[in-house]
């Protein structure tokens, strides 16, 4: 099935599909370990970081012989990707979708970078996500409702461009909330009353339990969560190795990859349990 597929599946059902990034071994391992013991369906994303640090081919190779080991329903996504040369790179290598992300640029310059992304992804059957309006990424100031994705402007990129999946801005941030974000589900509602791609939530770390289940009861079909498992991965591990001289990282890793796990499974529980 493809990922285009799926998402159609999921707006029949009105639930989603959980994304999320991973860096190396241990957090794919975790990653699956929750998504096999709930029988869920999960999205593993790379970012253009990651895709550096292991290379396209290992990041390919690292998510599919996973995701076979496991014996779990998933697709590989390259996410906020910027270079059209990457996204090729990935489409060559097997990812079944990619990200533009031109939401920094005019409404006519996304328009144009992400149509002829469409138009490449169409040779590999490929699944594409665009964004538009502000997504605070880290580092940047929390977004203000007048750089929210506008329903009518959604309308006319979706029209334009072709995507298969959009990310909104409707108060979400990249990275760890400095307050508890509320998210206009309103508008959430709005835009997909006058769209037909999957909406997508980005900075899916930290939104709580109710709003996520409220955006997927108004179009949400992809919740992103990324910061909190490289977050837990790294402060058990540094936890575990403050006073511990073990040498051997098949030990060390293991109660690390279990956290990952642990909250994975909290994340695919928040959809899980809206359909219960």
């Amino acid at each position: 099935m493809t990922l285009q597929e799926k998402f159609n599946e999921l707006e029949q059902k009105n639930s989603a599909l959980l994304a999320t990034n991973f860096y190396n071994f241990e957090t794919v391992t975790g990653i699956l370990q929750a998504v096999k013991t709930l029988g869920m369906p999960i999205i593993l994303q790379a970012s253009p970081s990651t895709i550096d640090y292991l290379g396209v081919n290992m990041t390919v190779a690292l998510a599919r012989s996973s995701l076979e080991k496991h014996e779990v329903e998933g697709w590989l996504h390259l996410d906020h990707a910027h270079s059209f040369s990457l996204i090729q790179q990935c489409l060559d290598a097997g990812f079944d979708s990619v990200m533009i992300d031109a939401s920094e640029k005019s409404f006519e310059e996304n328009v144009e970078i992400t149509s002829k992304v469409t138009e490449l992804a169409k040779n590999y059957g490929a699944n594409v996500e665009a964004e538009l309006g502000y997504v605070a990424k880290l580092g940047q100031a929390q977004q203000k409702e007048d750089g929210f994705t506008k329903p009518e402007e959604a309308k006319k990129f979706e029209e334009q461009t072709g995507i298969n999946a959009l990310a909104v801005a409707i108060g979400s941030a990249h990275g760890f909330y400095t307050s508890e974000p509320k998210l206009d589900l309103d508008r959430l509602q709005e835009i997909d009353n006058v769209t037909e791609c999957a909406l997508v939530l980005h900075g899916g770390s930290g939104i709580p339990k109710n709003q996520v289940q409220e955006g997927i009861r108004r179009g949400i079909r992809k919740i992103n969560v990324a910061t909190e498992i490289k977050d837990i991965f790294m402060s058990t591990l540094q936890a575990d190795l403050r006073d511990n001289d073990e040498i051997d990282l098949r030990k060390v890793f293991p109660p690390a990859i279990h956290k990952v796990d642990e909250l994975v499974q909290s994340k695919l529980m928040i959809i899980k349990s809206l359909h219960n």
